[in-house]
């Protein structure tokens, strides 16, 4: 290679850049977001920005194997043709060539005037991979012809042959210990002397020597590695009917929904206290999983949800604990149809950097993993899930992941696809996959059409295809002499909601049955129910008679409740019934409470009051709140919200952003592109003061357009292609094409004026 070759290869490539097409550059930045800011100023720059070392990393872990293992090839070659690169790659012609594109469009390889190249920074890029480069070393600036390399292989001993074998098993170095570096074939005494004088091992500083990328390539039949590298594994796949595959999908889906609401609901009266360390205690987890009737991981998985989709946040309550309270947004989200609830859900999951598999995990320190833990995330998670859903999506209608061996086969070819990511990014695909299933994105091991909707990023879609198929919400329940009421399908969220008030569930399935107890009942007077409203909304929402046993119990237990009154005293206690107050104050279980009669219908106690009422209801007693007037005060429980967090951008905003802002990168590498084609080639007298003012007022007079020299505040001279159009106070304002907006420029900062 000459030397000048070697010494003008990002110019070179800067003027590749300069001549692609704005489709192609936005393509770019698009794939390579770390080159969008900040927007450099012209396409030197931007070709200086692309060797930079984490640009380069970041563009390498999006590569799949065939293709790191062409850029691996480009490195042992060196400068070489399109032609002998793909030769070197053991793999389909057709995919090798789309690999290489694909390097050519990142950037990451480009055409010099003597062949293809890899970019400056990409070979210390790929060091330390082991399993993924072939560990080969760059090939010799000359190397010799391939058939006079294999006819030196053939020459060798045995012995000599299995010695240049290991060591290039072994990262192709190695020492030369004993022998000697010049001596002629004819003179060898040893394996490696005959590898040295054939020149198939090339000596090194001290007594190091290395096998050359030539030789590597030729014990290897002419390729960088012995096995194909397009292989990619099939997914074990099973067939399932489409329509079963969307039911189960929604069937999950609705579930989903409810649940979000039951837990947010029941938080929203009793919100959970915040880990000093942050989090949700678990406790509180376990309290939650009984609340919804599922096991913790998939309690875990609700929270972390709600949390990501901004419907639960940490907030203050009444007395200043810190608490995990529903947010405001969580009264529209209610509000919504289950469809678009069921879309905000996921389109917090999928864009959710939190990890809900690794709750009650435990940490390299031995530490558990709580739920809703400021910790508990990765920027690996997003990238997981999409990819997991893109490949499940890649799945033909009928065939589904098989059971047991699916999501192994899935895990093994994101492998493939992201062989430079850490070995946690296959649990967190595998995560992905069951998340997906609970979450109503995926069903029976596959994707229906909401679900490949969703994995393409169009959620308003995803929950339009979805709607048809969610279960019917229904208005009534039948009630049965049992003391359950069974709700043939899913209830209206009203309804619902007052009955999961009146009553425990004891089952979920297709039909849900919930068993009315006195406790339960209290519930509902606690909250402010008469025995009217309960009996009136049970034969309303019934289809069946109200049983008598249901009559019954609601009567005893409201002819039960209120017979205790409890006031300030520290607390005080009044009944009708004399008997039953004395027989309260003398319970060796309320010794406790300091309980003591001041009259047949009157007794103190010396524990406050909201000891007291939690205690006497334990002790199968039913008080209500007396005002200082006498009226009965029924102690209903506050709902309790949180303000939506700041920051959340509509659903696009993300996106539109990213693709204003890779415009605006291509609007500043063109105006930078003007900006070199107008500069000459010596620079002439324009950079006086004086004259730049001139040239200054005389473009404003003009309207034309010119490029200013301009230090910024950091000292850095640039060029900016601007159209001046006042100068006054010694500012100039001026429309400036690489901002695509009018802005003003301190004329003291101006080191010169050229025309275009």
């Amino acid at each position: 290679m000459s030397s000048s070759a070697r010494t003008t290869p990002a110019r070179t490539l800067a003027d590749q850049l300069r001549s692609w097409p704005d489709e192609r550059l936005v393509a770019l930045l698009g794939a390579r977001p770390d080159l969008a800011t900040p927007a450099p100023q012209d396409s030197s720059q931007l070709a200086s920005r692309a060797a930079t070392r984490s640009s380069i990393h970041r563009a390498l872990d999006g590569l799949d194997r065939l293709e790191l293992t062409v850029l691996d090839a480009l490195l042992v070659a060196g400068q070489t043709t399109s032609e002998h690169l793909i030769s070197l790659v053991h793999a389909d012609q057709g995919r090798t060539t789309a690999a290489l594109q694909r390097l050519l469009d990142l950037a990451l390889a480009w055409e010099g005037p003597g062949g293809l190249r890899a970019l400056t920074g990409v070979a210390d890029a790929m060091r330390g991979m082991p399993g993924i480069t072939s560990g080969l070393r760059p090939s010799s600036p000359e190397p010799a012809p391939a058939a006079d390399i294999a006819a030196r292989i053939a020459e060798l001993s045995p012995a000599a042959t299995a010695l240049l074998r290991h060591v290039d098993d072994h990262g192709g170095e190695g020492t030369t210990g004993a022998a000697r570096r010049t001596v002629s074939p004819a003179d060898a005494r040893s394996p490696a002397e005959e590898l040295l004088s054939r020149r198939l091992l090339v000596p090194r500083e001290g007594d190091n020597v290395v096998l050359p990328g030539e030789v590597g390539l030729a014990l290897r039949g002419g390729h960088t590695t012995t096995a194909p590298v397009d292989d990619v594994s099939d997914l074990a796949t099973s067939t399932r009917e489409p329509a079963l595959v969307a039911r189960s999908a929604a069937g999950a889906a609705f579930d989903v929904v409810r649940r979000v609401e039951l837990l947010l609901d029941h938080w929203g009266v009793a919100p959970p206290a915040v880990l000093r360390s942050g989090g949700l205690a678990v406790r509180d987890l376990k309290a939650a999983a009984l609340e919804l009737h599922v096991d913790e991981a998939e309690a875990a998985l609700v929270v972390e949800v709600a949390l990501s989709a901004g419907l639960v946040a940490e907030a203050a309550v009444a007395d200043g604990t810190p608490s995990w309270l529903p947010t405001e947004e969580f009264d529209v989200w209610s509000g919504r149809p289950i469809s678009e609830r069921w879309a905000r859900l996921v389109g917090g999951w999928l864009a959710s950097s939190r990890m809900p598999s690794l709750v009650g995990s435990r940490d390299s320190a031995g530490k558990a993993w709580n739920a809703l833990a400021p910790e508990l995330s990765s920027g690996l998670a997003e990238e997981a899930r999409r990819l997991a859903l893109s490949e499940l999506a890649g799945l033909p209608d009928g065939e589904v992941l098989a059971a047991g061996t699916g999501i192994a086969s899935l895990v093994q070819r994101v492998d493939w696809l992201r062989p430079r990511r850490p070995r946690v990014f296959a649990d967190l695909v595998a995560a992905a996959l069951s998340e997906a299933a609970v979450l109503g994105v995926s069903g029976a091991g596959g994707l229906p059409p909401s679900g490949r909707l969703v994995a393409e990023g169009d959620l308003p879609g995803a929950a339009a295809a979805i709607d048809p198929q969610l279960p019917r919400a229904v208005d009534h329940v039948l009630l049965q002499a049992d003391l359950t009421a069974v709700a043939p399908g899913p209830l209206e969220t009203e309804v619902a909601r007052r009955l999961h008030l009146l009553a425990d569930v004891e089952s979920r399935g297709g039909a849900t049955v919930y068993r009315f107890t006195s406790g339960s009942l209290r519930r509902g007077f606690d909250a402010g129910w008469s025995a009217v409203e309960v009996r009136d909304f049970l034969g309303s929402v019934s289809q069946t008679p109200v049983p008598q046993p249901l009559e019954f119990l609601v009567d005893d237990v409201a002819r039960t409740f209120g017979t205790v009154r409890v006031g300030h005293a520290e607390a005080f206690l009044r009944a009708d019934d004399e008997a039953a107050l004395a027989a309260l104050v003398h319970d060796p279980r309320a010794r406790t409470l300091g309980l003591r009669l001041l009259a047949p219908t009157v007794a103190i106690a010396t524990s406050p009051l909201d000891v007291l009422l939690p205690r006497l209801r334990e002790l199968g007693a039913a008080p209500v709140v007396e005002a200082a007037d006498g009226t009965v005060r029924v102690s209903r429980p506050d709902l309790h919200r949180a303000r939506t967090r700041r920051g959340r951008r509509p659903a696009g905003a993300v996106e539109a952003r990213a693709a204003a802002q890779v415009r605006a990168v291509a609007t500043a590498i063109r105006a930078g592109d003007r900006a070199e084609s107008s500069r000459p080639a010596t620079t002439t007298g324009t950079t006086n003061p004086s004259a730049a003012l001139v040239a200054i007022r005389e473009a404003i007079e003009a309207g034309t357009t010119v490029v200013i020299g301009y230090v910024d505040n950091h000292g850095a001279t640039g060029e900016r292609v601007v159209d001046p159009r006042r100068l006054d106070g010694g500012r100039l304002s001026a429309y400036d094409h690489r901002a695509d907006d009018v802005r003003e420029f301190a004329v003291h900062r101006i080191t010169g004026v050229r025309t275009l």
